[in-house]
């Protein structure tokens, strides 16, 4: 058996977490190789090389895939799948674009979000907002997998792997790159960070919220958001955690004024260690949490911040 896995690469930068995690959920499935994808992606290949598993990276340099467009990457991995039974990529934006798109020009069944392995056939994920636990067994001859990473560790780094050059294969030019419209952010990537500080709809306001990326700041911390806070317009929606924004499992989450429904529990229910303020001591997040403090935010906030 044999697995080809597309790396998440961003301009040109592999996310090496997120691949190497993908790469160590993959070890049982076979023997291991890395498509690599960009306009310029000869140093994010030479890097996933180095991820422990992995035998040999595929190298498609082309200006068609330089502005991440899911139809000529698709039709690259479709042209590639003829010696492959498992085709394997991080659960991340690009990879939810591209894959589903694969299975349905393979005519197989896309398994999202697998947080287990139980052998070549057999995956778990998760349903009905994290609550229950689905085992998935796929009878068809090619196995299309989404790996929800933060379930896995990272695979560690060793001895280079073969690199090889591919060819692109023909743009199918059926959609066209219009604009990227990147914001700023000095903090770590939310998806990846070690340590995350969520506000919710208890902040009160757009102005408040600044409480939480203060406490951020001081922990070095990625600034999430539950959706209430977001649909307040408290906070942009790339900051959601939850069922329908971004999951998380850093080793600490910090979790403010958020009661915690299941929909945000179903985003960062994962993490090392979880710890709740809130002023409701019956809020559902105190269920979950490892430390729990029931004190107004705007008093307690300030004070952690000072102490630390």
């Amino acid at each position: 058996m044999a697995v080809i896995l597309l790396a998440e690469i961003n301009d040109g930068e592999l996310a090496i977490d997120s691949t190497a995690k993908a790469v160590s959920a993959s070890m049982n499935l076979g023997e291991i190789t890395v498509l690599a994808t960009g306009t310029n992606c000869a140093a994010a290949a030479a890097q996933a090389a180095t991820i422990n598993g992995v035998s040999r990276v595929l190298c498609a340099e082309d200006v068609i895939y330089g502005k991440r467009m899911a139809e000529p990457v698709a039709d690259l991995i479709v042209s590639l799948a003829g010696g492959y039974e498992h085709i394997v990529a991080p659960a991340t934006a690009d990879a939810k674009n591209i894959m589903p798109r694969v299975a349905a020009m393979l005519d197989s069944m896309i398994i999202s979000e697998a947080t287990a392995v139980i052998d070549s056939n057999t995956f778990e994920r998760p349903i009905y907002a994290g609550n229950a636990i689905q085992t998935v067994k796929s009878d068809d001859d090619k196995k299309i997998i989404t790996i929800r990473t933060s379930t896995f560790a990272a695979a560690g780094t060793g001895e280079a792997a073969e690199v090889e050059k591919i060819a692109a294969v023909a743009d199918p030019r059926l959609s066209s790159w219009v604009e990227d419209k990147v914001a700023a952010n000095d903090r770590p990537e939310l998806t990846s960070a070690g340590v995350v500080v969520s506000g919710g709809r208890g902040v009160g306001s757009e102005e408040d919220f600044t409480l939480i990326e203060t406490l951020a700041d001081k922990l070095g911390a990625a600034v999430g958001a539950s959706r209430a806070a977001v649909d307040s317009g408290y906070a942009p929606n790339d900051w959601q955690v939850g069922q329908t924004g971004k999951v998380v499992a850093p080793d600490l989450y910090v979790a403010i004024g958020i009661s915690g429904a299941i929909q945000h529990l179903a985003g960062m229910k994962d993490s090392k260690i979880i710890v709740a303020i809130n002023k409701d001591e019956e809020a559902p997040i105190f269920q979950v949490a490892d430390y729990g403090l029931v004190a107004d935010l705007f008093e307690a906030v300030p004070e952690l911040v000072s102490k630390l």
